[in-house]
């Protein structure tokens, strides 16, 4: 029963954020070091694989397009065709052909960011994926949500701006003394609201896909000690499933990844064309 436990807290930990890597038996344990006083965690450590990942693919593609030569390649290719689709079918028409260039290489960050962090939680004894923490995913919301305020008051003005989350309609002077107010209130509780669910979206996602492989793969060791067949046709079918999930998750990874970005640059649109 013990070893079960075992198995399964190992099960469990795939999911969580922790400090210390449990690897195969010939490889041993370890615990990641604390710097400053600041632990360090499985989460932190692919956010960093992450941005050198991004650093490593886009400075020597954006070095090979600042020359004025084609990029040739097909895995440079490939890059451009992300990069070139998501700026004229999501940025520009969530923006505008106008402004979107302004906000292209924030978008553009954020979804790689995601997307690297999502495929790097899905290596084993990788780490948990980051955007499966609410502290990750929060982070990312309140970035959006920082470049939408000071842009929609750069364009509008401060005052301009918050007035402006209020629908311009013509009412009779007392009632628009009554409405108006509550209607301020409900759009301004409204924009915190989006991206609060900005945050628990990609988190409920990636955190739900990890939890079903780890409960179905808990399945091997709970039937350990039971009969040798039941627990043998147990295994070969947990397997067959969890491998079916991995496929799903690598594309849930780019599907979240696609939504984060596209409901940022929604909210970024509306910021910067309001009622």
């Amino acid at each position: 029963m013990s070893g079960e436990l075992v198995n399964m807290g190992e099960l469990v930990e795939h999911v969580s954020d922790t400090s210390s890597y449990h690897l195969p038996q010939f490889l041993g344990h370890f615990d990641l070091p604390a710097i400053g006083g600041l632990t360090l965690t499985k989460g932190m450590v692919v956010e960093v694989f992450a941005a050198v990942m991004m650093a490593a693919l886009f400075i020597p593609l954006a070095v090979k397009m600042a020359s004025g030569k084609p990029v040739r390649g097909r895995f440079w290719n490939l890059l451009e065709v992300f990069l070139t689709y998501l700026r004229n079918e999501v940025i520009i028409p969530s923006i505008g052909k106008k402004e979107a260039d302004r906000f292209t290489p924030f978008l553009w960050s954020l979804f790689f960011f995601v997307l690297f962090c999502n495929l790097a939680g899905l290596l084993p004894w990788f780490g948990s994926s980051p955007t499966g923490s609410l502290a990750t995913t929060a982070v990312l919301a309140v970035s959006v949500f920082v470049v939408l305020l000071f842009a929609g008051m750069k364009k509008f003005g401060v005052v301009g701006f918050w007035l402006g989350q209020v629908p311009k309609v013509d009412l009779p002077f007392m009632l628009s003394v009554t409405l108006k107010p509550m209607l301020f209130v409900i759009e301004v509780i409204g924009l915190f609201i989006k991206h609060v669910v900005l945050a628990i979206r990609l988190l409920a996602n990636m955190f739900a896909g990890h939890l079903v492989i780890a409960v179905i793969m808990g399945f091997i060791p709970a039937l350990a000690a039971g009969s040798v067949f039941l627990w043998g046709g147990v295994t070969v079918v947990s397997v067959l499933v969890c491998v079916c999930l991995y496929m799903l998750e690598i594309f849930v990874a780019f599907l979240q990844a696609y939504i984060f970005v596209f409901l940022a640059s929604i909210y970024i649109g509306m910021a910067q064309h309001q009622h």
